[in-house]
């Protein structure tokens, strides 16, 4: 019986700090994005985490768009940004000891690093 509490009080704390160590990804994360002109652009996303799910905006100079099908896992995260008709496949790693987001963009997998953006 003892062994049955301490076993559901170990998943209980593991999947605390779990949610715990996610819940960083939440807020507004900022880049510059290099497109296949070679041109870069200022790129903001606004994450939101809810367990394992992940949704948001995504804000460029042509507009704000939605970030669908998001899901976190560990330290990793993926999901879909719908620019105009586009859906725009996007994968990452999140860092937190440089509180940074490792992001690559669409069928090129462009690379960029997100930082947490100031609050204003």
């Amino acid at each position: 019986m003892k062994k049955k509490i301490l076993m559901a009080a170990a998943v209980l704390l593991f999947a605390g700090a779990a949610f715990a160590y996610f819940a960083d990804v939440n807020g507004k994360w900022s880049a510059m994005l290099k497109g296949p002109d070679g041109n870069e652009f200022p790129i903001t996303y606004n994450f939101k985490s809810d367990g394992t799910t992940l949704t948001g905006t995504l804000t460029s100079e042509i507009g704000t768009f939605d970030i669908s099908d998001g899901k976190v896992q560990g330290d990793s995260l993926w999901f879909t940004a719908n620019v105009n008709a586009m859906k725009i496949k996007n994968r990452g790693r999140y860092y937190a000891d440089g509180d940074s987001i490792s992001l690559r963009v669409g069928m090129r997998s462009t690379h960029t690093t997100l930082k947490r953006a100031a609050d204003k």
